[in-house]
This record gives C-alpha cells, sequence and structure tokens, in this order.
C-alpha cells in the first residue's frame, strides 16, 4: 500500500493561499491532488481525533471529516494515473509537529511546499473566517488574540491559534530538522496572488512535472466580512448551536442543513475596515521573535511584514492584480 502514498503535501499555512494553489496544482495532468482536499492524515495516530483537543465551537463536528484510517487515506490515491505525482493539501500539517513526525516517517522523500503570509495577515483572516462561519463568539480581533493561550488549555483546535499557527519560523525550523532542505519549498502568500504563472512554474520544477501547464482557478475559500449586529449575534448563535448538535450527525448532513443559515450570515457582508495600527502592533509583537528566526532558517528578508499596516484580504489583492 506504501506505493500509493503522496509524494508531496502542501503543509500550510491556513489562509495563506493553499486552496487556490490545490486547486491550480489539480489542472495539471502530472499531478494528482486528492480528492478530498484536507484529509488532515497525518495529524492522526490512526484513531479518531481524541475529543480533548475538540473543545472550540464547531471543533467536533470538523473533527468528524478527519481521514484517519489509513486504508481510506491509501484509497484517496487508487485513482491516480501511472506516473502522475500524487499530492494532498492539509494546511495544519506545518503546525502540527507530530504531523511532521508521522508524515516524513511514512513518506521520507516527501516534498513539502509551505506557503507563509504577513503574520498579522494571516491570523486576522483566520479570524473572519471563523465570524464567516458563525462560530467566533469574540467580535474584537485583538481580544480573540488575547484569549488564545486559555483557548488552547481549554482544549480548542488548532484553527483557533491565530499567532500560534502565524509562527513560520518555528515551523520550519522543526520540519528542518526531519528533512532536507532541497525537499523543501516555501512561497510567499503574495507570490501565489501577484505572480500565479510564474508561482506555478516553480511548484511544477520542485515537483518534477513540466512548467506551463497548471492554471489559477478563481478563488473559492474567500470569506466575507460580517460586522458584528444584533441579527449577526442571533444567527451566530444559532450556528454554533447547530454545529453542536452537527457533530452528533454525518457531516455532510450539517453541511447541508447549514447551507440556507450560511446564506443568511452572509447576506450581511460589508467591506473589511482597516484594522486599527495600535491592534496591528499588539498582535505583531507576539510574532516579531518568530520573523526573526524565519529570515535565519530561509535566508529571506521579511522586513515588510513589520510595517504598520498589512496588505489586506485576499479579494482585493486580487482584484488590484487583474486592474480595472
Amino acid at each position: 500500500m506504501n506505493d500509493r502514498l503522496p509524494q508531496f503535501v502542501l503543509a500550510g499555512a491556513p489562509k495563506a493561499g493553499t486552496t487556490a494553489l490545490h486547486a491550480a496544482l489539480a489542472t495539471h495532468p502530472g499531478l494528482f491532488l486528492s480528492p478530498v482536499k484536507e484529509p488532515k492524515f497525518y495529524q492522526t495516530d490512526g484513531r479518531p481525533p481524541p475529543r480533548s483537543g475538540q473543545q472550540g465551537p464547531g471543533d467536533a463536528h470538523s473533527a468528524r471529516e478527519w481521514v484517519w484510517r489509513r486504508d481510506r487515506y491509501v484509497g484517496l490515491f487508487a485513482e491516480a494515473p501511472e506516473g502522475a505525482v500524487r499530492g494532498e493539501s492539509t494546511p495544519f500539517y506545518l503546525y502540527d509537529r507530530a504531523a511532521q513526525r508521522r508524515l516524513v516517517a511514512d513518506v521520507p522523500d516527501v516534498k513539502v511546499v509551505a506557503v507563509v503570509r504577513d503574520p498579522v495577515d494571516r491570523a486576522l483572516s483566520n479570524w473572519v473566517h471563523l465570524r464567516a462561519d458563525g462560530l467566533e463568539p469574540e467580535p474584537d480581533f485583538g481580544r480573540a488574540v488575547e484569549l488564545e493561550e486559555h483557548r488552547i488549555q481549554a482544549g480548542w483546535a488548532p484553527f483557533w491559534h491565530y499567532t500560534g499557527l502565524s509562527r513560520y519560523g518555528e515551523q520550519l525550523r522543526d520540519l528542518l530538522t526531519l528533512l532536507p532542505r532541497e525537499q523543501l519549498l516555501v512561497l510567499r502568500f503574495r507570490e501565489v496572488v501577484a505572480e500565479p504563472a510564474q508561482t506555478l512554474d516553480r511548484v511544477s520544477a520542485f515537483l518534477g512535472v513540466a512548467p506551463g501547464v497548471a492554471h489559477a482557478v478563481p478563488a473559492e475559500n474567500v470569506k466575507p466580512f460580517l460586522a458584528d449586529t444584533p441579527r449577526y449575534r442571533a444567527l451566530s448563535r444559532v450556528a454554533r448551536a447547530g454545529a453542536q448538535a452537527g457533530a452528533l450527525l454525518p457531516p455532510q448532513v450539517w453541511r447541508q442543513v447549514s447551507k440556507p443559515l450560511l446564506a443568511a450570515l452572509h447576506a450581511g457582508a460589508t467591506t473589511r475596515p482597516p484594522l486599527p495600527v495600535e491592534v496591528r502592533r499588539a498582535v505583531l509583537a507576539r510574532v516579531l521573535p518568530d520573523i526573526a528566526l524565519l529570515e535565519e532558517v530561509t535566508g529571506e528578508s521579511f522586513d515588510d511584514w513589520r510595517a504598520d499596516t498589512g496588505r489586506g484580504d485576499y479579494a482585493s489583492r486580487a482584484a488590484r492584480q487583474e486592474g480595472p
């Protein structure tokens, strides 16, 4: 069975363009991407994920979608054409050190693609995503970041670890103790957005397939910004209660049932306001040492991340690239 395991993974980071990159690479006939985008197999040890790590809103429902059985995971690659390079995308592998170890132990020659994004922008996009799903009860981003350690101790799942997921220096340093540098490709989110063709050619060359074949596809994982209105608060309470009940149902059932509720939530979408400078500085202070570590690990400068302003959300950046 081991000859049907993935030969590469898009390992992270969440909210850094992995969905768009996965979809684009799937257009290459020399690549085979698993039909389940985030199987999360290497985040498990061959058993269902423990409930102790599912204490945040919606966590238990989400965990029911994890592919933890090895036969089912291997089966994701059963339809790969002969000679195609097999891969999957689980953007939490980079953050989860146990997943790193399991992955490299299982597939020693695995190639890893990591996408890093301005850590504050990534954390903010993460918060907006959970707010758009009606799951994040804290209406203030800065306060949500302050609650991070408490939530981790309480067993909330990794997607709630706003600044932890943004500490790429630590993550890459640890990964490089497990595999050689030539098996790792580090991309910047801005490259995925602003230079899609060149970025896809870099990834193709890294994976050993022909460049100039894969093409970008429209983004599907961009979440709207929702203001904290009485209507939003009422609907989000229903969403959190529904997600809790959905943990007892097959995942596809709650996904289907929740569509009208999410549509009602998203009907209140509005323009995302600029992040106040003082909030950005407070969140940035938590990751400044890691930016320095990332520069040491990669040999690249990320000084632009130390600025008082970020680069905005995916949709607005992509629109700027397309022009008028």
